[in-house]
């Protein structure tokens, strides 16, 4: 009786194990064929005028639910918009003829309910060195993402950096800075495709001339049409 009983609770035993390995083998393969969070970059336009080099692109990307969470737990997160010019040289190393970056920083105030957006000039190596430029509040998160993901009309490069009879290559670059987490929630998040929302584009620089702005029609006046 008690051998019987024995082997009894082995086979439970086995296949409690079995069972609890085939779940864990879904799970991983669930976790593996889910599609990441795609990051693209389009409508990049590069134009060249008096004033210097000017780039407008849109970066598209769904921010996944653990990163919002993030947010909302006060966590604000950095992103790194670069943007480098080389001059195409076929006898020897493309030499790098203009290069600029800047940092958008992203945050959920929970006292007004509201989200914020700074956009500053350069690379920083922590919140405390965010010196920003353009300051924002959005009533909504879609609406601060809009904000983030249009570029527009960037000045990239001086006018005198770009020849316009030589040949260009652009690299531009967007990415979640994860090197500004705070530290503890850096390792809990490495590896982790959720986290990962960046995009590049190398390609020949196409510089087309820059769209005419137009001219506010004055006081007491009706445009023709």
């Amino acid at each position: 009786m008690k051998k019987a009983a024995a082997d009894d609770c082995r086979r439970l035993g086995h296949a409690a194990a079995r069972w609890l390995l085939g779940a864990c083998l879904c799970l991983l393969l669930a976790w593996a064929s889910a599609p990441a969070s795609a990051t693209e970059i389009t409508q990049l336009r590069v134009e060249r005028g008096e004033d210097g080099v000017h780039l407008s692109a849109l970066v598209r990307f769904d921010l996944p639910p653990v990163v919002e969470d993030a947010l909302l737990k006060g966590i604000p997160l950095f992103f790194v918009a670069e943007a480098d010019i080389y001059r195409d040289r076929w006898y020897w190393t493309d030499p790098r003829v203009a290069s600029t970056a800047r940092t958008i920083r992203l945050a959920y105030q929970p006292l007004t309910r509201r989200w914020r957006v700074n956009i500053a000039s350069g690379l920083i190596t922590s919140s405390s060195g965010l010196r920003a430029t353009l300051n924002q509040n959005y009533e909504t998160l879609p609406e601060a993402l809009s904000a983030i993901q249009r570029v527009a009309r960037w000045r990239i490069a001086d006018a005198g950096d770009v020849d316009p009879d030589a040949s260009y290559k652009l690299d531009f670059s967007f990415r979640l800075d994860l090197s500004q987490l705070p530290r503890p929630f850096q390792i809990g998040v490495a590896g982790q495709r959720d986290w990962n929302i960046s995009a590049q584009v190398k390609d020949r620089l196409r510089l087309e001339p820059a769209a005419p702005q137009a001219v506010p029609a004055a006081p007491g006046t009706e445009a023709t049409k």
